[in-house]
């Protein structure tokens, strides 16, 4: 059940769970507003505290306008592009050989068709980064399966335009964005390890933080860390 709380040029989306406290949230890169309710809250209620954290809210976005934005990704010879939280620089090759990817410890070789464009590039590189996480994801999940005492049954990887995963927890399955292969591993892992979290609890609820602070107690300074690297050029929020 949602609803929206209007306070001037502040829009609240309302989620109304099964939950004992009220929990505010400012998402990045937009900062679009959130508050998780107990179903029980009345309307004025929720309205209430929101103009009580109004200045709270107004802080946390003007943050997120500062916060530093990558430039769009053009896939030309000496551009910036990051693996796993490490700047490289780029070389393209044009041949007539298969198009591909290879990396050393300063720079990625990307190997294209003569006269490829943008987007033909981006797909080369789309591939690779899926590539690489295929080989990190797995070993991450069997430790955490052990961990937290769940099984997965499925994992995708995907383009993912606001989050940076999501489960399925009916069907024990979990999704992952493919922007993540730009950042450290350790926050792969944190994401990961959250995803997998609501396999046991599907709601951010005082459990689920029970749960993270059980098992991965360093969660939230994963989270400020994932928040505070520079934004892609499109919209990603944390899960």
């Amino acid at each position: 059940m949602t609803e929206t709380i209007e306070l001037g040029d502040i829009r609240i989306l309302i989620h109304r769970k099964v939950v004992r406290n009220v929990h505010l949230s400012v998402h990045p890169p937009s900062g679009r507003v959130t508050m998780v309710t107990p179903m029980a809250t009345r309307a004025e209620v929720a309205r209430a505290y929101a103009i009580s954290r109004l200045n709270w809210i107004r802080s946390q976005q003007t943050k997120l306008k500062k916060q530093a934005r990558e430039t769009p990704r053009q896939y030309v010879t000496r551009e910036s592009h990051y693996l796993w939280g490490r700047r490289y620089l780029l070389d393209v090759v044009e041949s007539k050989a298969r198009p591909g990817v290879s990396l050393d410890h300063k720079r990625v070789t990307l190997k294209v068709k003569p006269g490829s464009d943008t987007e033909s590039r981006a797909r080369i590189m789309h591939a690779w980064h899926k590539r690489l996480l295929h080989e990190a994801v797995p070993p991450l999940i069997a430790k955490w399966e052990a961990k937290l005492d769940v099984t997965v049954a499925k994992y995708y990887l995907q383009r993912m335009k606001t989050k940076w995963g999501s489960c399925n927890h009916r069907a024990g399955n979990i999704r992952l964005n493919t922007e993540l292969v730009r950042k450290p591993k350790d926050l792969l892992e944190y994401i990961l390890v959250h995803e997998m979290a609501h396999l046991i609890e599907p709601t951010h609820n005082e459990r689920f933080v029970t749960i993270l602070d059980k098992h991965y107690p360093n969660w939230r300074e994963a989270r400020d860390d994932l928040n505070a690297l520079p934004l892609a050029d499109e919209s990603w929020r944390t899960a």
